[in-house]
Order: C-alpha cells, then structure tokens, then sequence
C-alpha cells in the first residue's frame, strides 16, 4: 500500500490559487482515476478536479470555501500495490521531507497553516487560532490533541486572571483586543499590503497598521488579506462583548454599540468579493480606465429577417439546431469587419501599434449566476450559420454551469451582447479590452414606420455600438454600423457572406 499525494494543479494556465467549491469525495471513499474530486473556482471559471489514481481517500487537506494556492496537497490516496513495507517508508519519508520543505517556504511567505479539516473545525467550536498553535504531527502538522490542549491552555490562562467584572473601572473586550496586538504594531513605520487588502481595511473601518503582520518584507511588516479579516472579527466581538457586558451592568450606554452594529459596517448580508465576479470587475475597470468609450446607436429595420427566420427555424429544428437571430447577427459583422478591419483591432502600446486582426472570433456575452461571461466563437468567419448556432448554443450552455475552460473565453477580436433578452433597448456597453468595440443588442419591437408614404408597424431592431475612440473615429464607427443594418433589413445579401 502506498500514500500518493495529490496537489492542487495549476487549472487555468497561469492561475496561483483556486477556491474549493465542493468536494465530492470523503475520507474513506473508492475513487478511480479520472473520477471527479472537486470542483475548484478561479478568476476565470468553475472547473472539475480529476483523481490521477485509483485507490482510497485517506484524508481531505482542504475544506469548502478555503482559498487553495496551486501546488498545495488537498488531499492523500492510499493506493495498492504500488510498493513494498521498505519502499513505504522511504517514500513517506521523502514526502514528510517535502511537506516540511513547503511548510518552511510557506512559513517564510507567511503561509497557511497545516491542518485538515476535522481540526479547523474543532479550532472554531473551540474558538482556537490555529495559527498559534504548535502542530505535532508530521511536518508541524497540527493535530486534535494539539487543538483541545491549546483550548485548555487559555481556559486555565483565563481561570486564573479571571476576577469579578467590573465594566466600568476595568477594561473593556475591545480595549484588550487593540492591546493584544499593540505591541506588534506598535513600533512599525510602514505597513506592505496589496491594495485589495488596503480596500478591504478601508471597508472593515480598519486601521491596517494596527493588524497583526503576516511576515516581514525587507524589513517592514506586511499584512494579509486574510490578517485583516481576523483582526475585524475580533474587533466585531469584542464590541459585541462590551455591549453584553454594559447591559447586564445595567448601563444606559449598552444601546449605542448595538445601533453601531446594526448601521455600521458589520450590517447586512456580506458577499465575498472574489472569484470569476472580482475578475469581471477588474476587466470591466481596466477597459473603462484605459479605453475611451463612444456608444453609436442605431436602429433596423429586421421585418424581413423576422420573418426568415420564422421560416428557418423549423427547417434548423430538424436538425436539432436550436436558431436564434445571433447567428445572422454574426454574419453580419462578420461582413462588416471583414469591411471595416479597425474594428477587428488591437492596441499594442508597448510597441505603439495597431494589430490589424487577420482571424475573426466572436465573443458571445452570456449572464451567468457567477456573472458575465463571454465564450468565444474561433473562425466564425469559415462556418455556416448552422455551425455558428450550435458552437454558440454550446458555448452558452457551458458558460451558464460554470463549466466552460479559460481557454474558450480567450483571444476574441470583438463582441455581441444580446441586452434585449432581459427587456432592454439601448445600452453603453463596455468594451472586452483589448478589443476595440462590442455590440449590443436591444429588444426587436414592433413600431410604426413610414413605408411608401404610408405608416406601417414594422419589426424595429436598436443596436448599440461602444468603440475604443484611440483606434476608431465615430464616422467609422457610424459606417460599420450601417453596413451591419444594410444586411439585417435585406437578409438575402447574407447568402454572399
């Protein structure tokens, strides 16, 4: 029997860490290579996590909702008839010789702590910081025994400082929780945080200088996200502590910090600001802040495509192809980009110039419950409008599980997004830096036009078209537009494309 060892890969090219959503295995279960184990989320997408072995779970090293740097071992397999009783040992001596490896690294990086999840469990029903307890088991590991001996530590430390509680003249939970890390802080100069942790301090109403460091730097403290979350927490129950205490006192003053915790920053439901939303939002701040936005807004006349599709669609159906208007859509930018190549562009900066873009693949926006994601049509220019619609509808499908790959929402040239489908007409959307323009599509609408001199409703598309105005003009911009609306009111040119 052998223990094999299983670290978090590296599941999005690049990605350094990953939140486990969900595990699907537990300690004592039969797995077979290839069989799911858990579901890991990064700033890109959902994705599942293969067994590499065939064999036994001997214990899980990460629990649902731990953010997991890649390279981390999240779990162990016992695995059969790979090695002998001598072999055993070496390889488990080798992998004890490893871990501690990592765990100095981790220690010299301000790492986590090694325990599996049964013993984070028990820290918390114990109210026990793992970080300061001294693991026993191999490799530092931090054990049950080491939990509840930590527990009885503080109950005996606080069993003989304990004394009759007097609100008023002694000091209060918050006050001992500012002291219990006063002397850490006290002397430092300068704090190092990334500014994602800045924020969150500014948040949490935190002074990051008074949070306990992580680690040094080059000689200055630096604080973890992580660090500032905990130190908040503990602020929250201490006040929370001084607002029991003053009430069974009977001091008028016991209101005031429960107003405090009902409109101040602890309020509310909180939702963690990470993952594919956090990765969004940094897209979305990236494009906004580096491109110049223009928004052209137009609209077609789509009465003939409304009805030939009407008449596609069951021909399409025959063929389990589900047809919507996006494939003509396509087509037509297709035709207009192929036309127009500007708005098939990039930015180099770095080199100071523009890359005229000789592929065209569409970016398809889908709202997802993670967020909005964007699949990629490749070489939308060499399929038909069948191949479009399926590749497409497969795209969106995966997109919406969460189980689309980076790779199929990377290297788009330009995108559409469909804002009618939830009731909307006109929009200023944002363009998928680094392309240079993105298209959306409001609702088609019946409304009255004059045709021949005589008022008729007609089938009314509005398109809105938001360009990077450092590589595109608004004239340009306003003649892509139109040759886009010259194919979607006369459907039969879509036959040359």
């Amino acid at each position: 029997m052998a223990i094999k060892e299983f670290k978090l890969p590296d599941v999005g090219e690049g990605v350094a860490e990953g939140e486990l959503v969900t595990w699907h295995v537990a300690p004592g279960d039969e797995v077979t290579e290839d069989q799911v184990l858990a579901e890991v989320e990064t700033d890109k997408a959902l994705v599942d996590v293969p067994s590499p072995y065939n064999g036994t779970v001997s214990e899980l090293f990460a629990e649902e909702g731990e953010v997991v740097p890649v390279g981390t071992v999240i779990i162990t397999v016992e695995v059969e008839g790979e090695d002998d009783d001598a072999g055993a040992a070496e390889k488990a001596a080798e992998s004890e010789t490893e871990e501690a490896a990592e765990a100095d690294e981790d220690e010299d990086t301000g790492g986590r702590v090694f325990a599996p999840p049964s013993v984070r469990r028990l820290a918390r029903e114990l109210d026990v910081e793992l970080e300061t307890v001294s693991g026993s088991g191999p490799s530092g590991r931090i054990t049950e025994g080491d939990v509840r001996a930590a527990a009885e530590g503080e109950e005996e430390t606080e069993a003989e400082s304990s004394g009759p509680r007097e609100v008023k003249a002694g000091k209060s939970a918050t006050a001992k929780a500012s002291e219990s890390v006063s002397s850490e802080a006290a002397d430092r100069d300068r704090t190092l945080a990334a500014p994602a942790t800045r924020a969150l301090a500014k948040e949490e109403g935190i002074d990051l200088n008074a949070v306990p460091a992580t680690e040094m730097r080059n000689g200055d403290a630096f604080v973890s996200p992580e660090a500032v979350t905990e130190y908040a927490q503990a602020q929250r129950e201490a006040q929370a502590a001084d607002a029991e205490a003053l009430a069974e006192a009977g001091g008028e003053a016991g209101a005031e910090p429960a107003a405090a915790a009902e409109s101040g920053s602890g309020a509310g439901e909180r939702i963690p600001y990470k993952g594919v939303r956090k990765a969004i939002a940094d897209q979305m701040v990236r494009s906004k802040y580096t491109a110049p936005h223009v928004t052209h807004h137009e609209e077609i006349d789509v009465t003939e495509l409304v009805e030939l599709r009407s008449q596609l669609k069951p021909v399409a159906a025959e063929r389990e192809t589900k047809l919507t208007y996006m494939p003509f859509v396509m087509k037509a930018v297709i035709a207009a980009l192929k036309e127009f190549p500007y708005m098939n562009s990039q930015l180099d900066e770095e080199n100071e110039e523009i890359v005229l873009r000789d592929d065209y693949n569409l970016g398809v926006a889908v709202a997802a419950d993670a967020g909005l994601m964007v699949p990629v049509v490749r070489d939308a220019d060499s399929k038909s409008m069948l191949e479009l619609a399926d590749e497409m509808n497969e795209l969106i499908d995966k997109a919406q599980s969460r189980k689309i790959s980076p790779a199929e929402m990377r290297d788009g040239t330009f995108t559409i997004t469909n804002v009618g489908g939830i009731g909307g007409e006109y929009a200023t959307p944002i363009i998928n830096y680094p392309e240079v323009g993105i298209l959306a599509l409001g609702a088609i609408k019946e409304k009255p036009r004059v045709v021949d001199g005589e008022i008729v409703p007609r089938n009314v598309l509005t398109v809105s078209l938001s360009f990077d105005h450092r590589i595109v003009d608004g004239a340009l911009a306003a003649r892509f537009t139109n040759r886009i609306k010259e194919i979607l009111e006369d459907p039969k040119l879509l036959v040359l494309e």
